[in-house]
């Protein structure tokens, strides 16, 4: 228990204490511009109140990623607590609030735009593809997860397929429409099923005296996976996931002043982080020890036990409000992974989203391939979700270190993480079986041999970039009496 809540408590320390230290390396200015009002546009330029930022911001990146990541991550033993508060605290929760205030610097431009402007043009075709992959797999599997987990909580009263079309529905309209119709109104609903659910399992898992197991470094994992770098792949939402830096630039567009970043992005990341403690310390203290825990997994799944969980430590009434929290989760990162594809694509092409047939001419073929890949079977393609993110991330950390280290601020705060991350990427894609199939042993050198070259490339280039001075900035200013804080 003390391991639970202390880990808790460094969570909330480091928002206060970290995050503050971030923010002011980084330099936020509350007299600066940001894109909601200089490139306002009323559709996914537009400003919006510190809440409801935040809570898209907490809802867009959570998804099922830290429930569902925790459980498995549970299967390590209490080690993977250590990840979720250092990962969330140093990696998870610099990468969101970095990508997020430099795409608010660069007129709320996407990972990609800011690829291809701090690490060179064929990186923003590289990170193009990347990202819009990763998103219409998230927006795929979330369709059907969505629908699953109601039809669970209905007891099978609607048709699947019927629940299908509709979240099919609902996702076309709060991807079409403006964002402060769909997304701004039900989010901080969502955000707050969410919280609530999160803090009464919390709170009762205290109150019942759960026996949470106190930290240790040994590996628990029944099928005697290697903590690094499989641990880090599948805890990825809860302590760093790159998914975030795909949705960070949504809210980018929508935050009236800079000095709400700290709160938006650096605080919804440490909210994510508490979350997947929670539930990692349910998974670790209900289900008699990870061969228990293991065996369930391969039974009832993720799904089946969350609910179990709810049913086990909350009861009927609310345990049911504890699985309509998970439930909104998919549903919300669903319809953000379409919206973002979609952001993404209008900046890739240079298609403005003024007008509704602009938002079609790109929404349409993204429904299309959504709609084509939940016919089919592409469980191979899925396999490389967790590397692919991971990646995405690794390369979000590498484009804020290229934006502090020609700014000539202290690039560290993301470098250490960039380089961590990157490491762990190349060698599980070394390792796995969908990868090179390569010995552990020699994908540990092999990977710390390729993260050493891209070091060494990287700071080439960084160098490069400083003498010819990189704009790391647009320069835009607006009437004072446009900006506003709330």
């Amino acid at each position: 228990m003390f391991t639970f809540l202390g880990g808790i408590a460094l969570l909330i320390i480091g928002f206060l204490t970290y995050g503050r230290i971030v923010e002011k390396l980084f330099g936020a200015r509350a007299d600066r511009p940001t894109p909601a009002y200089s490139k306002q546009d009323n559709v996914d330029y537009l400003p919006m109140s510190t809440t409801k930022n935040a809570m898209i911001e907490l809802i867009s990146i959570a998804g099922v990623g830290p429930i569902f990541g925790p459980i498995m991550g549970a299967l390590y033993g209490p080690v993977a607590f250590l990840w979720i508060i250092f990962g969330c605290i140093f990696a998870g929760a610099v990468h969101d609030y970095l990508t997020g205030m430099i795409s608010i610097r660069n007129g709320g431009a996407h990972l990609p735009g800011l690829a291809g402007k701090f690490l060179g043009k064929s990186m923003r075709h590289v990170v193009n593809i990347f990202s819009v992959l990763v998103l219409l797999l998230v927006g795929t599997v979330f369709v059907s997860s969505s629908a699953g987990l109601i039809f669970n909580l209905l007891g099978g009263k609607i048709a699947l397929i019927a629940l299908i079309a509709i979240i099919f529905v609902y996702y076309i309209l709060s991807t079409m429409l403006p964002i402060d119709k769909i997304i701004g109104k039900f989010f901080p609903i969502f955000g707050s099923l969410l919280l609530i659910g999160t803090v009464t399992l919390g709170i009762s898992l205290v109150i019942n005296q759960a026996p949470i197991p106190e930290i240790s470094f040994t590996n628990l994992h029944p099928d005697g996976q290697a903590i690094f770098p499989l641990l880090f792949l599948v805890i990825s939402c809860g302590a760093i996931s790159g998914f975030h830096s795909t949705q960070a630039p949504i809210v980018a567009r929508t935050i009236q002043n800079e000095k709400q970043g700290r709160n938006v992005f650096f605080g919804m990341m440490i909210a994510e982080g508490i979350v997947a403690m929670v539930w990692a310390a349910a998974a670790m203290s209900l289900f008699d020890g990870p061969v228990s825990l293991n065996e369930l997994v391969n039974t009832i799944g993720t799904s089946g036990i969350v609910n179990e969980v709810a049913g086990m430590m909350l009861g009927t009434f609310l345990g049911t409000i504890l699985v309509m929290g998970v439930i909104v989760l998919p549903l919300s990162s669903g319809d953000t992974a379409f919206r973002s594809a979609r952001m993404i694509l209008a900046d890739y092409f240079n298609v403005s989203q003024r007008k509704i047939t602009k938002r079609m001419l790109i929404a349409i073929p993204l429904f299309a391939a959504s709609i084509i890949l939940s016919t089919v079977d592409f469980d191979m393609l899925w396999r490389y979700f967790s590397w692919a993110n991971q990646t995405l991330a690794a390369i979000a950390l590498w484009v804020a270190t290229m934006y502090l280290f020609v700014s000539k601020k202290n690039y560290f705060i993301s470098l250490l993480p960039g380089i961590f991350m990157t490491y762990a990427v190349t060698t599980y894609i070394l390792n796995a079986t969908i990868g090179f199939n390569l010995s552990l042993h020699l994908s540990y050198i092999l990977g710390a041999a390729i993260t050493l070259a891209i070091v060494v490339l990287f700071f080439k280039f960084a160098h490069i970039n400083r003498e010819n001075r990189l704009e790391v900035d647009e320069n835009i200013t607006i009437p004072t009496n446009h900006l506003h804080v709330s």
